[in-house]
C-alpha cells in the first residue's frame, strides 16, 4: 500500500481521494461507524467550497454570502467576494467525501490504530505496512502524541459547543455574536436547520452561555432543538513538527489555534493534495514548510485577534470598529474567504 490514512473526517477522506487521483493505492482507517458529527460552526467559506467542487463533491446546505458581527445595537456586515460559502451538517458533508472516497476506489475500515513503528522502507501500522501514513485523527490526534509531536500549551483553554435548531434562517450571513467571554456562531445549514455554536474559556451548560446573547435568545426562543449538545475542545492545540519519518500530520491533528475565524475545514482541505504530493514526491519534509505556507495567514489573524479579544476594552471595541471601519473589516472577511496559501 502507497498510503494509510488514519481518520475518516474530512481532512482525512480529502486526502485519500486526493491519493487516488494520483494513483496511489490507499486505505482510510476509522475506528468510529456511521457518518461523523463533530461540534463545529458548518460554515464552509468560499475558498473551501472551490477545493470541494474542484474534487467532485457538492455536499447541499445553505448558501452564505458573508459574515454579520452583532454585538447589542451595533453591526458590522461584510459580503464574500469570491461567491458564494455555504452552510453544511457535518455529517453531510462527511456522507459526501465517503461516498466520493468509495467511488473512488479506496477502501475505508473501521479499524483503530495502536502501534505505529517506522523503517527506511515504510510505516508498519498494527502490523499493516504502508511506504507512508497521514494521521489525520483529529483536535486531540493520538498519532500526534505517540510519535511526541505534541507540544503542551498554557494558553487559556477554549471549548466549543454546539445545538441546531427547527428554524429558519433570518439571515443569509454567518452571524458571528460577541459577548464578554465568548461568542456564538449562528450558521444556517439547510432552509429549515441552523446551527449555534458557542466558544469560550468559561465553563458551564450551554444554555447557560446562551444567556449571555440576549437578542440571540430571543430569536430561538420557541425553536424546536434539533440535535444535543455536542461539544469540543481544549481548541489550542500545537504541534512540534508536521512530519516524523514517513507520517504526515493533517487537518486538525497537524496543530490548531482556535475557530474564531472559522477556516477549519479550509485549511484540512488545502493540507490534503499537499500531503499527497510530498507523498508521490518522496520528500516528506516538504510538506512541513508547504503547511507553514498554507497556515501562515490563519495562524497570524487568529492568534491577533485572540490576543487583542482577551482584553475587555478592545473585546468590547472590536464590533464597534468594525461598524465604523466597513472597508477594513471587508478586506480581513475577503481574506478569511480566499483558498490558504493565497
Amino acid at each position: 500500500m502507497d498510503l494509510l490514512v488514519v481518520g475518516g473526517g474530512p481532512a482525512g477522506l480529502a486526502t485519500a481521494l486526493h491519493a487516488a487521483r494520483a494513483g496511489l493505492e490507499a486505505a482510510v482507517w476509522e475506528q468510529r461507524a456511521g457518518p461523523l458529527d463533530k461540534a463545529c460552526g458548518e460554515g464552509l467559506m468560499p475558498g473551501a467550497v472551490a477545493e470541494l467542487t474542484a474534487l467532485g463533491v457538492h455536499p447541499p446546505g445553505y448558501d452564505l454570502r458573508g459574515i454579520r458581527y452583532v454585538a447589542g445595537a451595533h453591526r458590522a456586515d461584510a459580503a464574500f467576494r469570491a461567491g458564494p460559502g455555504r452552510g453544511v451538517r457535518r455529517t453531510v458533508l462527511h456522507a459526501a467525501l465517503r461516498e466520493a472516497v468509495l467511488a473512488a476506489g479506496v477502501r475505508v475500515e473501521q479499524r483503530a490504530v495502536r502501534r505505529v513503528e517506522q523503517d527506511e522502507d515504510g510505516v508498519v501500522a498494527d502490523g499493516t505496512r504502508a511506504r507512508h501514513l497521514v494521521a489525520a485523527d483529529g483536535l486531540h490526534s493520538p498519532i500526534r502524541r505517540a510519535l511526541g509531536l505534541h507540544r503542551p500549551r498554557r494558553a487559556p483553554r477554549r471549548h466549543g459547543l454546539r445545538r441546531h435548531y427547527v428554524l429558519a434562517p433570518w439571515s443569509d450571513h454567518v452571524e458571528v455574536h460577541w459577548a464578554r467571554d465568548a461568542e456564538a456562531y449562528v450558521t444556517p445549514v439547510s432552509d429549515s436547520l441552523v446551527g449555534v455554536a458557542v466558544l469560550t474559556a468559561g465553563r458551564g451548560p450551554y444554555d447557560g452561555h446562551l444567556a449571555a446573547f440576549p437578542e440571540l435568545r430571543e430569536r430561538l426562543a420557541g425553536a424546536e432543538s434539533a440535535t444535543p449538545v455536542r461539544g469540543a475542545g481544549p481548541l489550542r492545540q500545537d504541534a512540534s513538527a508536521r512530519t516524523a519519518g514517513r507520517v504526515l500530520l493533517v487537518g486538525d491533528a497537524a496543530g490548531y489555534v482556535d475557530a474564531l475565524t472559522g477556516e477549519g475545514i479550509a485549511l484540512a482541505l488545502a493540507q490534503a493534495p499537499a500531503a499527497v504530493r510530498a507523498v508521490v514526491d518522496g520528500d516528506p519534509a516538504a510538506y512541513e514548510r508547504e503547511w507553514r505556507r498554507l497556515t501562515r495567514r490563519y495562524r497570524r489573524l487568529t492568534r491577533a485577534l485572540l490576543g487583542a479579544t482577551r482584553v475587555p476594552p478592545l473585546r468590547a471595541a472590536l464590533v464597534p470598529a468594525a461598524q465604523r471601519l466597513p472597508r477594513l473589516f471587508s478586506a480581513a472577511v475577503d481574506a478569511l474567504a480566499r483558498p490558504p496559501g493565497t
